[in-house]
């Protein structure tokens, strides 16, 4: 794609998406809590037990939900909820992707996903996908009213999100399936990241135009005046959780980084480019792609659904074959 179109698309995204953000007020960003939280053991814990996952009471069986193994004050998020495509015949017998969404990216988790879903269950893989803590039908209606920024709930939410992942991986594997991949996308390529950086279990993962960390340069892209101003307040803050293994280049993979994709647009303006280099280079320099997109057209890309099934496809096949 052009670039100055690319560009454009992105910038006009962020616009329409901030503006219906308030200013950060900054009245409780509890900094001091979350700092010590991320570096904690709680943030990421060594063990994960499998979830307890139940379907709904229909004919389909493709609906299911489990508690989440990090519960909140807020009821509406402590059930994470998903779905499961599986392969027609002996679906146990099938390595499983999971899908993990962007930030509020409804359109990809209700019309894209189904999508990719079906077209992997006819190359012979199980797809899940998981509603992330706070998104959709797990969304508090207080939640709009709450302070901003709360730096300890980002770190919590953080930390709930990647314990979900782990515990459905967990349960995947208890049912037989050989092997569990992670695919995601921005901020689910983030959860990825730090999933895999905690869990061997994981055969591979696709880290799609990641969120690396948190962004102070962010502010430069916003147009309302306010809300640039309140951003820029936070650079120190955001700088100060990049210290901590809020920060992807901070971690470490706990697979070999054969079994690692990053996929990089290099006209980004959510995610600048170099912080994805600066990931690859931490990580070992796994396979990279580079792309002549920004990070919405990257997504509209022709062929890159079925190029991302036959890079996971050879390393699922050689890791089932053992």
């Amino acid at each position: 794609m052009i670039a100055p179109l690319a560009k454009f698309i992105d910038w006009s995204v962020i616009q329409a998406t901030t503006l219906r953000e308030p200013p950060a007020d900054g009245r409780n960003p509890r900094l001091e809590e979350a700092l010590q939280f991320l570096k904690g053991p709680d943030f990421i814990p060594e063990e994960s037990q499998p979830a307890r996952v139940e379907f709904y009471p229909d004919q389909s069986g493709l609906h299911f939900r489990f508690p989440t193994p990090c519960p909140c004050h807020f009821e509406e998020n402590n059930v994470v909820y998903g779905r499961l495509y599986r392969c027609a015949e002996r679906w146990q017998e099938r390595p499983v992707i999971v899908l993990l969404h962007g930030g509020n990216d409804f359109v990809s988790y209700r019309f894209r996903y189904p999508l990719i879903a079906r077209h992997y269950n006819q190359a012979g893989f199980n797809v899940a996908t998981l509603a992330a803590p706070y998104h959709f039908q797990r969304r508090p209606r207080q939640l709009r009213t709450l302070s901003r920024p709360d730096y300890l709930r980002s770190a919590k939410t953080h930390a709930q999100a990647v314990a979900e992942i782990r515990a459905l991986t967990g349960w995947l594997l208890g049912q037989g399936c050989p092997d569990v991949a992670l695919c995601g996308s921005s901020y689910g390529a983030r959860l990825a990241g730090l999933t895999v950086s905690r869990d061997a279990r994981l055969a591979a993962v696709v880290l799609n135009k990641p969120a690396v960390g948190a962004n102070p340069a962010f502010a430069k892209q916003l147009f309302r005046r306010r809300l640039r101003e309140s951003w820029l307040k936070q650079r120190a803050a955001l700088e100060a959780l990049n210290l901590t293994p809020f920060n992807l280049i901070l971690a470490r993979p706990a697979i070999p980084k054969e079994n690692i994709l990053l996929i990089e647009a290099i006209h980004d303006l959510y995610v600048p480019k170099e912080a994805i280099e600066d990931l690859w280079q931490a990580w070992g320099q796994p396979e990279i792609w580079r792309l002549p997109h920004a990070h919405i057209s990257l997504s509209l890309t022709p062929g890159l659904t079925g190029r991302i099934l036959r890079w996971l496809a050879s390393r699922l096949k050689a890791r089932r074959s053992k």
